[in-house]
């Protein structure tokens, strides 16, 4: 048997049907940039994730640095973000002119370890910038205590996240900004690059309108400089069907998760297994597992028809493009384990109970 990491065919395959029509719309009316699908949809991902106002920009690395700006983040701030992530989170800060200001992560759930961000705040310190990691939330009270105390602004990357909860409460309606990517391996993906930043408040809503679409105000008239980074009308119109989706798909993740996690369990492996707290509800964007051997186990499990990989193989911090932070090993020790040692099984919807089966009988004979 062989199992990929993901796969899209099969959803697509369910929904060709639904999305012909929307997609013919589009095609047909020839407005391709800010037709009337983006401004609908950008009202019911807002409605969906409960709140007031979301712009669709082009991708969510554009949606991580037009969020700074419009929370007034620039040339020598500082923002607080977590070491252990993906590169979009800490580029978007220096798109935006800023410095990325480490904090280690919380070894269970991957977040930021929210016990050390104030150790790290500074008088240049402007924001904290958290994620929502392979689609378990942040622990927000916190974070918005410590926001609070030192005048911060808070900005989620809900990239991996799309309808995860915490406290009953959907990721992305917390405090300032909130930034989606909708790339087509995300809970919520689209057939390209998009993304959308999410607020509740008005003024940074009008910055956002202003970034997104080179600063004007009329056709010809600009106010200040601005960026193209506009939704594709054909994409938001294929996100407006694939909402309708989202919960279902959600559930059928956490329905995989759950059947890997009693099977491993069963099995007694020598493995870290992915955590929900009590706060969260996770939506499984990765089923992540922590192996001591792991190059031995990704090659072996290859050799079976079983594609994992590993998010993320060097922490932030040590990435090349960070070198004049002058970060060195061990000074984030969880972040730099984490990569050393986590690899993704296979997930996404359509994954089946004999495919689930198959990975953790093949790991248990090879572990």
């Amino acid at each position: 048997m062989k199992v990929d990491i993901f796969t899209l065919k099969k959803q697509y395959e369910n929904l060709k049907g639904e999305l012909r029509g929307p997609i013919e719309n589009v095609m047909s009316s020839g407005a391709f940039i800010l037709g009337e699908d983006v401004g609908f949809f950008e009202k019911e991902f807002a409605e969906y994730c409960g709140v007031k106002y979301g712009i669709g920009v082009n991708s969510g690395t554009d949606a991580l640095f037009l969020a700074c700006l419009a929370c007034g983040i620039g040339k020598d701030d500082e923002v607080i973000t977590p070491a252990y992530t993906y590169i979009a989170t800490s580029l978007g800060i220096s798109m935006a002119g800023a410095k990325p200001v480490f904090v280690d992560t919380e070894e269970k759930t991957y977040s930021i370890d929210v016990s050390k961000i104030e150790k790290a705040i500074t008088k240049k310190t402007k924001a904290i910038l958290l994620v929502h990691l392979y689609g378990h939330p942040a622990d927000m009270d916190p974070v918005i205590q410590i926001s609070q105390k030192y005048k911060l602004k808070v900005i989620e990357d809900c990239a991996q996240a799309h309808g995860a909860l915490y406290k009953n409460k959907k990721v992305g309606s917390f405090r300032d900004a909130a930034c989606f990517s909708f790339y087509p391996t995300k809970n919520l993906g689209a057939f390209g690059d998009a993304g959308m930043v999410l607020t509740n408040s008005e003024e940074i809503k009008d910055k956002m309108v202003l970034l997104h679409d080179y600063g004007r105000k009329g056709r010809y008239e600009n106010i200040i400089k601005g960026y193209n980074s506009r939704l594709d009308t054909l994409q938001a119109a294929i996100l407006r069907v694939k909402l309708k989706h989202l919960d279902k798909w959600n559930e059928k993740r956490r329905k995989n998760a759950s059947l890997y996690t009693k099977l491993f369990r069963e099995a007694k492996l020598d493995i870290v297994l992915p955590y929900e707290a009590e706060y969260a509800k996770h939506v499984y964007h990765q089923y992540t597992v922590r192996v001591k051997n792991r190059k031995d186990v990704m090659e072996k499990l290859a050799n079976e028809g079983v594609r994992t990989l590993i998010h993320y193989p060097i922490p932030v911090h040590l990435q090349e493009c960070y070198k004049e932070l002058k970060h060195k090993k061990g000074d984030f020790p969880i972040a730099e384990k984490c990569c050393e040692e986590i690899m993704s099984l296979p997930m996404y919807p359509e994954l089946t109970e004999e495919e689930i089966r198959y990975v953790v009988n093949t790991f248990s004979k090879i572990i």
